[in-house]
């Protein structure tokens, strides 16, 4: 209000000046007598030096209002880092600055805040289905289905089933949180990746002949290459990459283990199949926990939904860097680089 007041004043007092300066000079200055022309000059210089005041209480009030708003948002944040200042613009783009940061963190705390109910709403959807399963089919047990051996062997198999899977889950759930707060150090050494890659291709060769997937190692490379890792944990990363190419391939695919040397001590393993691909829209959001493609709530590929998870948080653990690149119906292609042992 005091601010509109003064910009009043400010517009009724040059309008004045503006005035009473074309009457004179309309009706010329020598037509004005000695005393009419010294009280003009008075009048004109108290009304400039008004003017000239009333600008500078303006200004000095807009400061000082500035400056208290200024103050009051920097002292509840200490987070901030300002430089004292006199400079009216300068305080002003430091408000705007700060205006800016605040709208940018309201945005984040919203996307937090989504993603925060879209994992409750993913954990709750997962844990309920191997629940409600194991119960129903222990509870049509306990209805007298027991008494049949062919159907209590059955359904205790199912109810079996279920269970790992909620324990899957769980153990899953406590990985990443203690990697995501460092409660899982990482026990590096050096070893030889290709011996690794053949381990687990053992482990998994029973998982691909069901759907007649071939496991390929490109063998060209020198294959006593060794890298500095946690070996446990690379282990992992490996298993989740080659299962996830293997539930999401074709039948009679192919995925295909690649080691390559891209820089000086530097190694990147490629993990490459020809499945059914992943359309762009989704890869941002494939290492994101409980995110699946299929939004139908399909679960027949099994796994806890936190595979591709726990690959991104271990390969962040070991300060390294994890690629994908993917075309839906043709196929997925996952790398990640590792140190090379010297």
């Amino acid at each position: 209000m005091r601010i509109r007041l003064q910009l009043f004043l400010y517009s009724f007092i040059l309008a004045f000046l503006l005035s009473l300066v074309t009457e004179i000079f309309s009706k010329g200055i020598n037509n004005f007598s000695i005393f009419e022309k010294s009280f003009i000059t008075v009048f004109i210089i108290f009304l400039l030096l008004s003017f000239l005041s009333l600008i500078f209480f303006t200004n000095f009030f807009l400061y000082k209002r500035v400056q208290e708003i200024s103050n009051q948002i920097f002292s509840n944040d200490s987070n901030i880092s300002r430089t004292i200042t006199t400079n009216m613009d300068e305080m002003l783009e430091e408000i705007k600055k700060l205006d800016n940061q605040r709208k940018s963190e309201i945005i984040q705390m919203r996307e937090q805040e989504n993603f925060r109910r879209e994992f409750i709403g993913n954990l709750a959807h997962e844990l309920k289905t191997p629940i409600f399963t194991s119960q129903s089919y222990i509870l049509t047990l306990l209805d007298g289905a027991y008494k049949d051996k062919n159907v209590n062997k059955k359904y205790l198999k199912i109810a079996g089933k279920a269970i790992d899977r909620l324990n899957l889950i769980v153990k899953d759930l406590d990985l990443i949180t203690k990697l995501e707060t460092g409660g899982s150090n990482l026990k590096k050494s050096n070893f030889n990746i290709f011996q690794l890659i053949e381990n687990v291709i053992e482990m998994l060769e029973i998982s691909a002949s069901k759907k007649n997937i071939q496991l390929v190692v490109d063998s060209s490379p020198n294959q006593s290459l060794k890298v500095n890792a946690d070996k446990e944990k690379i282990e992992q990363v490996l298993t989740n990459l080659i299962e996830n190419s293997i539930k999401y391939g074709k039948e009679s695919g192919t995925t295909e283990i690649v080691v390559q040397e891209v820089i000086e001590n530097k190694l990147i393993i490629r993990i490459t199949d020809n499945g059914i691909g992943v359309e762009n829209k989704n890869l941002e959001r494939l290492f994101e926990r409980f995110y699946r493609v299929d939004q139908t709530g399909n679960r027949s590929t099994g796994g806890s939904g936190l595979g591709l998870a726990i690959v991104k948080h271990i390969i962040d653990a070991h300060d390294e860097k994890i690629f994908i690149e993917s075309e839906l119906g043709v196929g997925s292609e996952f790398s990640f680089t590792l140190d090379q042992a010297n």
